[in-house]
C-alpha cells in the first residue's frame, strides 16, 4: 500500500495540482480545502506527511500546526505560505512545521522537499550508526526512533530526532548552522540558519534540566553547537 500524504489547500486548483503530482511520486493523496477538515484527516495519524498551508478558512495552518503538536500527532508537517514573511515561517516552526515552502513554488519542488524529509525521517537511513546511544541520562535509539530521558519517553518530531541524534553522533564536535543544515535537511536553504536555532530551541525544553546553562547542548558563539556530557557543577 502506498504512504498517504494530506495535503490541505484552500485553492482547489493547487490542490489538485500536488495531488497529481505526488500521486505520480507514488503516494496516496487526500485533500482538504480548510483546516478544520484537514485537521481531522491528520488527527487519523494514517498519513506519512501533512502539506499544510498557512492562510486557510475555519483553521489556519498555524493553528492546525499547534494543536497536531498538542495531541502528540508528530507526522512531519511541510508549511506552504504564500507571505514572504519570516515572521510567518519562523512562528511555523516555533509550532513544531519540520519544513516551510515560500509561494509560488513549482510542483516537483514540493515533491523533491517531501522526500528530502521522508527520507531524513526513516529509521533506515537514521543519522545515527548505531543503534543505542546514551549521553548522561539521555537515550536514543535510533531503530525505535525513540529517545528517553531518566527512562521516561520523549515526545519528538522526526526532525528534532534527527537533530539530536546527529549532534550525540558528534559528541564533543562543533557543528556549524550550516553542516546542521547540510545533513538534517539534506538540501540548501539559501543561508536560512534560523530553523537550526527554533529546533534546538526545542530539544533544549524536552532535554534540558531547568536551569540557566544548557548542560546537553552547548551554544558556541559565532560557530554552532555540540553535544557533550552534563558535568556536575
Amino acid at each position: 500500500m502506498a504512504d498517504k500524504v494530506i495535503v490541505v489547500d484552500d485553492e482547489v486548483s493547487i490542490a489538485t495540482l500536488l495531488k497529481f503530482n505526488l500521486e505520480q511520486a507514488g503516494f496516496e493523496v487526500e485533500t482538504a480545502h480548510d483546516g478544520k477538515t484537514g485537521l481531522e484527516l491528520a488527527e487519523k495519524k494514517d498519513a506519512v506527511l501533512i502539506v499544510l498551508d498557512l492562510m486557510l478558512p475555519e483553521m489556519d495552518g498555524l493553528e492546525v500546526c499547534k494543536r497536531l503538536r498538542q495531541q502528540k500527532v508528530n507526522t512531519p508537517i511541510l508549511m506552504l505560505t504564500a507571505k514572504d514573511d519570516e515572521f510567518d515561517k519562523v512562528l511555523g516552526l516555533e509550532l513544531g512545521a519540520d519544513d516551510y515552502l515560500t509561494k509560488p513554488f513549482s510542483p516537483r519542488e514540493v515533491v523533491a522537499r517531501v522526500k528530502a524529509i521522508l527520507r531524513r525521517s526513516s529509521p533506515q537511513e537514521s543519522a545515527v550508526e548505531e543503534d543505542v546511544i546514551q549521553i548522561g541520562d539521555v537515550k536514543i535509539v535510533a531503530s525505535n526512533y525513540e529517545v528517553f530521558k531518566q527512562g521516561e519517553r520523549l515526545e519528538l518530531t522526526p526532525k528534532e530526532f534527527e537533530l539530536l541524534a546527529y549532534l550525540a553522533k558528534n559528541k564533543g564536535r562543533v557543528l556549524t548552522r550550516d553542516q546542521l543544515l547540510s545533513a538534517i535537511w539534506n538540501y540548501d536553504f539559501v543561508g536560512d540558519t534560523r530553523i537550526v536555532d527554533v529546533h534546538i530551541s526545542h530539544l533544549r525544553e524536552k532535554i534540558e534540566p531547568v536551569t540557566k546553562k544548557p548542560t546537553y547542548i552547548k551554544t558556541i558563539r559565532g560557530l554552532g553547537y555540540k553535544m557533550e556530557e552534563p558535568t556536575s557543577e
